[in-house]
């Protein structure tokens, strides 16, 4: 769905490479929004000063001045400014930085459409639903942009037991964790959990645990006071505070650190949230559902997760099962988003043959239904319509199937072996596989956690660590 944007500035985007100048113009552009770019400091100010633009994305390495300087200057002409700040890989630190000094988010380079976009749009709801709080308009679910929910159609015995548990905790108050591989469609479940419950008409607020700095993830749960650390130049609500009156999901809820399950514990007993810098806490109507592509129990038994809060809330489980579990669930997955696709891209598609449906019925499916809308979606924008055949689906898709069918899986030549590791701490023997992992997909740390089954940002910040030891 494009956003119209006519009746407000564009977006300033400010970026000394140009082909990525013209990656992200294309990304933002096709989405419905109108783009300004500079592509250097100089520009980029005097753009600010001419279009005042609400919304910027700064790369924070430019030719001529240090982005953070460029963007405190920003902050002090227009302190309403929404600023997205973009860095290179290996330098979550100035990420943090920026964070810290008034950034709004932050992206780390490379990333993808879906980060770019969402970072934006997260913001721009965000902004909305703050100004029609201040109107006295309740923000709704209906008003935001939802994702979408062809994958979590499926007429398997597993969807059917998790529908029903749906229907039956929904409008409860309970604590809802649910678990599953990762691209399974937990966000999805929480969804359906928050419209089929009275607070439907309310907020359904997400937040990433393992997206967001440690060192950030309080202010952005439970909010902070203006002027209460270095760069909070307005008061921040928290998610906790935009979910009143509706739901608060916490996706992998693992990732978060120590000290704020403590506090999110306390949260959770007394229903009161208190800004860092606030000195009275606040009484909330929250529920809460949360998520995790890990183990819960076997976190708690690492010492990664508290006791006390797994049993606080793992009151309903659920669970998602993997794609390659669900059987003629990939069908119709894939019909639905086939026709979905097309109609987003004017084509016109009959269906799949049936060589197609044996085919995607026979893959294993690791990236679960975000990989099967992933591989339709390429299929409608590259075909022009008709049967879907084989021949249509991206290439090396099922180039191992028949070798995997045969002989189980075959282990790859670019990772460690069992022999070469014994010996090795078990530091460093993570650290060799973090390595050749990264090695064996071009050094993308989004496709190697997907791999390890890990958050990017725990990569990111093993990395960061790797790299203050070794200085």
């Amino acid at each position: 769905m494009k956003t119209p944007t006519t009746s407000r500035p564009p977006l300033l985007l400010i970026e000394d490479t140009s082909s990525l100048q013209m990656v992200y113009r294309s990304i933002l552009s096709g989405a419905g929004f109108r783009v300004s770019v500079a592509g250097s400091a100089a520009e980029g100010l005097a753009q600010f000063q001419a279009l005042r633009p609400s919304v910027v994305l700064l790369d924070l390495v430019l030719p001529d001045r240090d982005g953070l300087q460029l963007m405190q200057e920003f902050l002090a002409m227009q302190p309403e400014t929404a600023i997205i700040a973009i860095t290179a890989n290996g330098s979550v630190n100035r990420a943090v930085e920026a964070m810290r000094a008034g950034a709004h988010d932050f992206l780390v380079k490379p990333f993808d459409e879906n980060r770019l976009l969402g970072a934006v749009q997260n913001l721009l709801k965000e902004r909305g639903e703050r100004r029609a709080e201040e109107s006295g308009i309740v923000p709704s679910v209906e008003s935001a942009t939802l994702p979408d929910t062809s994958g979590f159609i499926g007429s398997s015995e597993a969807m059917k037991r998790i529908h029903a548990t749906i229907a039956s905790v929904a409008r409860s108050m309970a604590t809802v964790f649910i678990t599953g591989e990762s691209g399974t469609g937990k966000e999805l479940c929480a969804l359906a959990v928050h419209a089929n419950s009275a607070r439907a008409s309310g907020p359904f607020i997400a937040l990433n645990c393992g997206a967001i700095p440690q060192d950030l993830l309080e202010s952005e749960v439970f909010g902070h006071m203006k002027g209460s650390f270095t760069g909070a130049i307005s008061d921040k609500p928290g998610a906790a505070a935009a979910a009143d009156g509706g739901t608060l999901f916490l996706d992998e809820i693992c990732e978060m650190a120590p000290a704020l399950q403590t506090k999110l514990l306390r949260f959770l007993q007394t229903s009161t949230v208190q800004p860092v810098g606030a000195t009275r806490p606040r009484k909330v109507n929250v529920r809460i559902v949360c998520a995790t592509n890990r183990d819960p129990l076997d976190a708690v038994r690492r010492g990664q997760f508290r006791e006390d809060l797994y049993y606080r809330l793992f009151v309903v489980p659920i669970h998602m099962p993997p794609l390659r579990e669900r059987g003629h669930d990939v069908i119709e997955i894939a019909e639905a988003a086939l026709q979905r696709f097309a109609e987003e891209e004017g084509r016109r598609f009959h269906g799949l043959t049936p060589e197609t449906r044996a085919l995607l019925l026979q893959l294993p499916w690791p990236g679960n239904v975000r990989q099967l809308l992933n591989v339709i979606r390429n299929v409608v924008v590259l075909n022009r319509g008709g049967w879907v055949t084989p021949e249509m689906l991206p290439p090396g898709l099922a180039d191992d199937l028949p070798a995997r069918a045969t002989s189980g899986p075959q282990p790859d030549p670019d990772l460690p072996t069992t022999d070469s590791l014994v010996g090795l701490t078990l530091a460093e023997a993570e650290r060799l596989l973090i390595e050749a992992t990264l090695a064996r997909h071009g050094n993308s740390i989004p496709r190697a956690a997907r791999v390890l089954d890990v958050s990017p940002s725990t990569l990111y910040r093993k990395i960061e660590g790797w790299k203050a030891r070794a200085s």
